[in-house]
C-alpha cells in the first residue's frame, strides 16, 4: 500500500485515479489548485505523485514542467509520473531530462498506468534499501557520484518505453545496465534477448534479426525464429551497434519505425512489441558525421542516453568492488574468501585500468583463486598477478629522447599497424584508437595510401 498525491485541476480525473488506485489499497489524496501544493508538500511525503500538464486552457505543458520543478525543488527524492491529454515526444523527453518518472497520455490505459505505478514504487523501494556488495550484482555496487548517476538514471527511465542509448568504454558494464533497464521495466517477465551485432555478418543480419523461412536461401533447411520474435513483448539489447553496416542499419531502422518486419523467405508482415536498449564504445555523432551511421538512426535509438563513467572516474568504489568479486569467487567456489589488506586495497585504487570493471574483476578473481590458502591478500599477490595479466603497452619501448621526430614514431606505428593487420583500415584504426577518417588523414600526410 502507498501514499498517492494526484495533482489535476480535473476533479473527475482525480476522481477516476482515486476508484482505480484505491482498488488496489493505495491511499490517494488528490490537490487540484496549483498553488495548494507547496503547503501540502511541507507537510507530507507520499509514495508518488501523479502529475497533470495543464492547469488553464493552455496546452503547452510548461505549467506542468514548473510544477515538477518546484516539487522536486522542495524534494528531489520524490517520484513523479507526469499525465496530460496533450502528449508530445518532446515534452516527454523534458519531462523525463528534468527527473519525472514516466509520462502518460490521456486517456490513459488502466493496466498500463497500474504496471507503471507498481513498477516505479518497487524501484523506489528498493534504491531506499542500501545493498550489500555480498548480496547485489556490481552493476549496482557504488558510492562514487558518477555511479549514484547512472543508478539515478536507471531508476528513472526503467520503467519507460524509451529506447535507451548505452555509452562508455569497453569493460565498463554496459551490458549489465541494460539487464538492470530491463529488470526494472514493466518488461521485466518478458525476454531480454542479447545480441552482438559486432559479430553478424551482412548477409545473415535479415536472418539472425528477423528469422527464415525453409527454403529462403541455400542451406536455409529448416525455419529458424529471429531475434525479434524472441525478444516480443520484452526487451532486445543490441550491442556494438557502432559496428553495424550502413546497409543493415536501413533495415533495423525500417523495423524501429513501422514495429513490423518480414521474416526472410515470406512475404508476410509480422508486427513487434519491443523495446530497443543499444549500446556501444564507439562516437556514433562522429560516425554521423563522417557518413558512417544514419543520423535518422541515431535519432531513433537515443531518446535517453546513459554514458557510463569508467573505472577511473569512480576510483573510491573499487574496495567495494573488490570485496564483492572476492566474496563472490568464496560463494562459487565454496570456499572462504580471504581478506584483502588496506594497503593492498590502497595500491589497487592507484592502478589504472584499461579494461575498466572487466579487468579489475579479472585480476581480483585470479588473485582470489591463488590465495584460497591465506587468510589475506597482500599488494605483491596483487602485484604478481598485475604483471602477469595481459596489460596495453606494457611491452613498448621508446625511443631516447631526440633519436626521433614525433611525425616519424607516428608514421613508423602506422606502418607497423597497417603490415600487422594486413591492410585493414577498419582493423589498423581500431588497434590504433583512431577513426577510419582520421586514420586516413594521417596515411595521406605520410604518403602511406
Amino acid at each position: 500500500m502507498a501514499d498517492i498525491l494526484i495533482i489535476d485541476d480535473d476533479r473527475t480525473v482525480c476522481k477516476s485515479l482515486e476508484l482505480l488506485l484505491r482498488r488496489y489499497d493505495h491511499q490517494v489524496h488528490s490537490i487540484h489548485l496549483p498553488q495548494d501544493v507547496e503547503t501540502y508538500l511541507h507537510q507530507n511525503r507520499p509514495d508518488l505523485i501523479i502529475l497533470d500538464m495543464n492547469f488553464t486552457i493552455d496546452t503547452s505543458g510548461r505549467q506542468g514542467l514548473r510544477m515538477l520543478d518546484k516539487v522536486l525543488g522542495i524534494d528531489r527524492s520524490l517520484s513523479v509520473i507526469l499525465i496530460t491529454g496533450w502528449a508530445t515526444l518532446q515534452l516527454a523527453v523534458e519531462g523525463m531530462k528534468r527527473g519525472a518518472k514516466d509520462f502518460l497520455a490521456k486517456p490513459w490505459d488502466n493496466k498500463h498506468l497500474l504496471n507503471s505505478v507498481s513498477t516505479i514504487l518497487t524501484l523506489t523501494d528498493q534504491q531506499s534499501q542500501k545493498a550489500s556488495p555480498a548480496s547485489s550484482d556490481h552493476r549496482m555496487i557504488g558510492e562514487s557520484k558518477a555511479w549514484s548517476r547512472v543508478v539515478e538514471m536507471i531508476h528513472r527511465v526503467a520503467g519507460t518505453d524509451a529506447s535507451i542509448l548505452i555509452t562508455g568504454e569497453s569493460g565498463t558494464g554496459k551490458e549489465m545496465v541494460a539487464e538492470a533497464i530491463h529488470a526494472g521495466s514493466k518488461r521485466w517477465d518478458q525476454p531480454f534477448v542479447k545480441v552482438n551485432l559486432g559479430g553478424i555478418s551482412t548477409s545473415l543480419f535479415e536472418s539472425e534479426m528477423f528469422g527464415h523461412v525453409r527454403g529462403a536461401f541455400t542451406d536455409a533447411s529448416n525455419d529458424r525464429e529471429g531475434r525479434f520474435t524472441k525478444a516480443d513483448g520484452g526487451t532486445i539489447f543490441l550491442d556494438e551497434i557502432g559496428d553495424l553496416a550502413l546497409e543493415s542499419q536501413v533495415k533495423l531502422l525500417r523495423v524501429l519505425q513501422e514495429k513490423s518486419y518480414e521474416v526472410l523467405g515470406s512475404s508476410n508482415t509480422v508486427k513487434t512489441d519491443v523495446r530497443v536498449v543499444c549500446a556501444t564504445h564507439r562516437a556514433l555523432q562522429e560516425f554521423v558525421a563522417e557518413g558512417r551511421f544514419r543520423e535518422d538512426l541515431y535519432y531513433r535509438i537515443n531518446l535517453i542516453t546513459i554514458t557510463l563513467p569508467s573505472l577511473a572516474e569512480r576510483k573510491e568504489d573499487i574496495p567495494l568492488l573488490v570485496r564483492h568479486f572476492v566474496n563472490q569467487v568464496g560463494t562459487s567456489y565454496e570456499l572462504e574468501p580471504p581478506m584483502v589488506t588496506d594497503e593492498a586495497m590502497d595500491w589497487l585504487q592507484r592502478q589504472t585500468y584499461p579494461g575498466n570493471i572487466r579487468q579489475l574483476r579479472n585480476i581480483v578473481e585470479r588473485t582470489t583463486l591463488l590465495s584460497v590458502d591465506k587468510r589475506e591478500i597482500d599488494i605483491r599477490d596483487f602485484q604478481y598477478n598485475m604483471v602477469t595479466a595481459p596489460k596495453p603497452g606494457s611491452s613498448v619501448s621508446l625511443p631516447e629522447i631526440g633519436q626521433i621526430t614525433l611525425e616519424e614514431l607516428e608514421r613508423r606505428m602506422i606502418e607497423k599497424a597497417l603490415r600487422f593487420h594486413n591492410h585493414s583500415v577498419s582493423k589498423t584504426a581500431r588497434s590504433l584508437g583512431l577513426t577510419r577518417s582520421s586514420l586516413y588523414r594521417r596515411m595521406d600526410k605520410h604518403r602511406l595510401n
